[in-house]
């Protein structure tokens, strides 16, 4: 069999092995969680439009949104990042109850549409910044162990894969556990997260990265895994979020 054949008919086996899977185990939307229709999306059309997509103004370091004529959200201006810019692509109010769903209901699957989707939208910016890599957040091993996943590889391996960047999810390792975020002040997170993180491959050297997680809020998750890349030598540091809360 020829190359060309080979790959054509690989092709062919693919696409039917996906069709029949679809049927078997047909995909959820994200939004309402029902068997997506029409089959063959990964959303309801009639859903898509309820998530809200984070447009200009936003803020030219987080990317939250901002009043018109602000450069810069509350909290950027008050406080000191570490990495050089980032970019959400969902209001989280839009995407809230999905985002809980694929953290805590085992919508794993929910990962490829969200994945893809910020390889849409936020391609441009992707390419702007020259990374190398992808690096998803890590979760504390005991906590993906009983969630079965750490959501923010799940997303970083649908981004990787759709805007065509390697993912490095063993490059970091989480040590410290804490509690939730959502509860403490920002002095309260970035005590919470001092020595959290730890390079775990040594051996990969890394110039300019994107750090991938669900939710971006102060942006302390983020400082904590930066302190720790531009220790390891890396020297540019940017992330990217499914969504962030308002910052005007």
């Amino acid at each position: 069999m020829k190359k060309k054949d080979f790959k054509q008919a690989k092709y062919k086996v693919t696409h039917l092995f996906k069709l029949v899977l679809g049927l078997l185990y047909p995909l959820r939307c994200p939004v309402c969680d029902g068997i997506v229709l029409p089959f063959g999306e990964k959303i309801c059309t009639e859903c898509l439009p309820k998530l809200k997509l984070i447009t200009p103004p936003y803020c030219m370091k987080c990317g939250k949104k901002v009043k018109e004529g602000d450069y810069y959200c509350p909290d950027c201006q008050r406080y000191e990042h570490l990495y050089v810019r980032g970019r959400a692509l969902y209001d989280y109010g839009s995407v809230a109850t999905c985002l809980y769903r694929f953290k805590y209901g085992g919508r794993r699957e929910y990962g490829d549409f969200l994945g893809e989707e910020m390889a849409r939208y936020l391609g441009p910016f992707i390419r702007e910044t020259g990374a190398e890599a992808l690096i998803p957040v890590p979760l504390h091993r005991k906590r993906e162990k009983k969630r079965g996943y750490n959501q923010a590889k799940v997303l970083a391996d649908a981004l990787g894969r759709y805007a065509g960047l390697p993912v490095y999810g063993k490059y970091l390792q989480r040590v410290g556990r804490g509690g939730p975020l959502k509860y403490l002040s920002p002095e309260e997170r970035q005590n919470n997260l001092k020595k959290a993180f730890i390079i775990k491959e040594n051996d990969v050297k890394l110039k300019v990265v994107i750090i991938v997680d669900d939710i971006y809020t102060t942006g302390s998750t983020v400082d904590a895994v930066a302190h720790v890349l531009l220790e390891a030598g890396v020297e540019k540091v940017f992330f990217l979020a499914v969504s962030c809360g308002a910052g005007v």
